[in-house]
C-alpha cells in the first residue's frame, strides 16, 4: 500500500466548502495562481493518478481552461460545483463535471466523484465507476499535450 493513499482518502473525504458565488471562484483561482509552483497535483478522475506535481506553467494553464470549460458549460448565476477543503488556504479542490453532475448537492449513499482534483497530496485512483468520456479525455489530454 502506498503510504499517501491514507491520506489523499482521508483528505478526499474530509470537509469542505462550496464555492457559491462565481466571484469566490475567482478569488480562489488566484489564491491557486499564487501558489501554483508550489506542488499540485492536477488529477482527471478516470485517468491514470499524476505520479509527479504539475509544474507551474502546467497548474496555471489548468486554471484558465477549467474556468472557461466550468462558465462556458455551467450556464448558471451560481458556481455551486466547486468545493474546496480551505478557503482561504486551499490545499485540496474538487472540480465537478457541470455535465455529470448526478447529486452533488445534498446526501447520497453514492455521490458522483468530482470530475478533477487538484490536490497537494500525491492522488490515488478513486476507481471512477465510469471511463471519462471521450469529450472530457481529450480535452485533458489537448490541455497538457506537448
Amino acid at each position: 500500500m502506498n503510504e499517501a493513499e491514507p491520506d489523499f482518502r482521508t483528505a478526499f473525504k474530509g470537509t469542505f466548502s462550496g464555492i457559491l458565488r462565481w466571484h469566490q471562484l475567482d478569488d480562489l483561482w488566484q489564491r491557486l495562481r499564487e501558489a501554483a509552483d508550489d506542488g499540485w497535483y492536477l488529477y482527471a478522475v478516470g485517468e491514470a493518478p499524476p505520479g509527479q506535481p504539475a509544474s507551474g506553467d502546467d497548474m496555471r494553464r489548468f486554471i484558465e481552461e477549467i474556468d472557461a470549460l466550468l462558465r462556458k458549460e455551467h450556464d448558471e448565476d451560481y458556481c455551486g460545483i466547486v468545493y474546496v477543503d480551505d478557503v482561504n488556504s486551499p490545499g485540496f479542490v474538487k472540480i465537478f463535471d457541470p455535465n455529470n453532475l448526478g447529486v452533488s448537492c445534498g446526501y447520497s449513499d453514492n455521490p458522483p466523484l468530482p470530475g478533477w482534483i487538484v490536490s497537494r497530496l500525491p492522488p490515488v485512483d478513486l476507481l471512477a465507476p465510469m471511463p471519462l468520456p471521450g469529450n472530457r479525455r481529450r480535452w485533458w489530454q489537448r490541455l497538457f499535450a506537448s
